[in-house]
């Protein structure tokens, strides 16, 4: 394993922008070796459990809906058993009621849904597909967004294959749940702002090799530039505003993380007041971007509900005498107030709720579907999916997380920083609803950022073990992977609903707060 090179002798524009590893196809081979086997863990079998699994009678009956109608429509009372009837005949087979249908989450994740649908039926597989291809994409993007972080091949490749066997994205992407969407779009979001920052600071490296530290320096530093790659991240982060509303969360904390990147670049160069120089020179550019790219992509998200007047609430405005506000905007933002309402008054009671400060430690995971089949050569068998982490992970990372932490705090290592945003806006903000009905399950849109921590502080013991035998390292931390690569086979048949005795499912409940 090859750790970061020491660059304390660098030059200025070396410093500002290291080279990758390695260039071309080169730097594919890991990170699509580890989507092989995302791939291998999520599509097999992917119409099993053939039946409509926990949340999946609200998201593929609605993107069922939008191939019809554009909008979200009630449905009729059986409309699970028509869902599991409708295959290619969903054009015709008639699950809606005609009635607006009120729903408490934007449009985009059931749009993805809706795209496997069109393509392969309203079957378990269609409305599944979309979302596994999508989890597939995201253990490429985490290979390659960690190669770009620590600057190696093998350690991306070990964080895409991390996440290609960690039991929450696993199964959430086998299920037509919107979470995994989210987290899809937050991931991208991240990535795109990584790029940003090595093009910006590539710049800046190629304005100090042309005309010098000093001038480029000089005043409040240089104006930074257009910014596609920014620009992109805002859309993608829209998109995930779009997808559920707590991607705001992620679109605050990444676009404040990537102005602090700029202040860091002008400290960088020698800028006198490089704070002072970002919040005159670069704030108002990306505030104003954010706000109004942001906001942009968010109404385009909702183009079927505006493009129609059978969507619930399309019509409120026009009952409620003028205004200079549009009436579709007034309309849209009645339907949100209503939407938020719902939110922060669920509290219904369920058996599978959790505690966010319980997250880490997966200790009241999610199940999604159980059944007692025949089939497994014994009296009792099980057939079940269960939202649970790869332990192996996910306890690792009960002292990488924090590790992480301290790196940022003491040894002021932007990488750490970088992760420790993640994780913190996808869990401290349900810290806000410690009486909400929430699951474990939310964690997918975090576990990439847990993954990269893991294995952040992985390459850190190998630097720290660098004065050793080579195989002494290779071997701590080869022998960290086949615990996970174990621990995913183990618990492999519980996140896919594999039929297996009812012993072999009990043998896997580690914790009695699984059952």
């Amino acid at each position: 394993m090859t750790a970061a090179p020491d660059r304390s002798s660098a030059t200025l524009p070396d410093r500002l922008a290291p080279a990758l590893p390695s260039h071309g196809w080169r730097g594919w081979l890991g990170p699509l070796s580890v989507g092989a086997v995302a791939a291998v863990t999520r599509l097999p079998r992917l119409g099993e459990p053939n039946a409509v699994v926990f949340d999946e009678t609200y998201y593929a009956k609605d993107a069922w809906s939008y191939l019809r109608f554009g909008v979200e429509i009630d449905e009729v009372d059986d409309h699970k058993e028509l869902m599991m009837q409708a295959g290619d005949n969903w054009r015709v087979v008639e699950a809606f009621s005609g009635e607006p249908g009120f729903v408490v989450h934007p449009p985009v994740g059931k749009w993805v849904i809706a795209a496997g649908e069109y393509l392969f039926g309203v079957d378990p597989f269609g409305w599944r597909i979309a979302i596994a291809i999508l989890g597939i994409a995201a253990v490429v993007m985490t290979a390659r967004i960690v190669r770009r972080l620590t600057r190696s091949d093998a350690l991306g490749t070990i964080a895409g294959l991390l996440l290609a066997l960690d039991g929450i994205h696993i199964v959430l992407s086998r299920t037509a749940l919107l979470d995994l969407v989210l987290g899809f779009w937050v991931l991208a979001g991240f990535g795109l702002l990584l790029v940003d920052r090595h093009r910006t600071r590539q710049r800046l490296a190629d304005d100090v090799r042309r005309h010098g530290a000093d001038r480029v320096a000089a005043g409040l530093g240089p104006f930074l530039g257009w910014r596609p790659w920014r620009i992109a991240a805002i859309v993608t982060f829209g998109l995930a505003c779009g997808t559920k509303w707590s991607g705001i969360w992620f679109l605050a904390a990444f676009m404040a993380m990537s102005l602090v990147w700029d202040a860091l670049a002008r400290r960088a160069i020698g800028v006198d007041h490089p704070w002072s120089a970002a919040f005159a020179r670069d704030l108002p550019l990306a505030a104003a971007s954010t706000l109004v790219i942001g906001i942009g992509v968010y109404l385009l998200t909702w183009t079927g509900w505006f493009a129609t007047d059978t969507g619930w609430s399309r019509t409120w405005a026009a009952g409620q005498g003028a205004s200079v506000v549009p009436d579709p905007l007034r309309s849209l933002w009645h339907y949100h107030s209503e939407m938020w309402n719902f939110h922060t008054n669920l509290d219904a009671e369920h058996n599978y709720a959790s505690s966010p400060l319980s997250w880490p430690f997966m200790t009241r995971p999610t199940s999604f579907y159980y059944e007692s089949p025949d089939g497994c050569g014994a009296d009792s068998c099980s057939s079940t999916v269960l939202a649970v982490g790869n332990p192996i992970i996910w306890w690792a990372a009960v002292l990488a997380v924090p590790y992480q932490l301290w790196r940022w705090i003491a040894a002021k290592d932007w990488r750490s920083g970088a992760v420790i945003v993640g994780i913190a806006a996808g869990w401290l903000p349900w810290m806000l609803y410690l009486d909400r009905t929430i699951f474990t399950f939310y964690t997918v849109v975090y576990v990439p950022f847990v993954v990269m921590a893991v294995t952040l502080t992985l390459g850190a013991i190998a630097r720290g073990l660098r004065n050793r035998p080579r195989w002494v390292p290779a071997l701590l931390i080869g022998g960290y992977v086949l615990a996970v690569v174990l621990a995913a086979w183990w618990f492999y048949p519980i996140w896919s609903a594999e039929v297996i005795t009812y012993d072999a499912w009990r043998a896997r409940m580690w914790l009695p707060t699984w059952i």
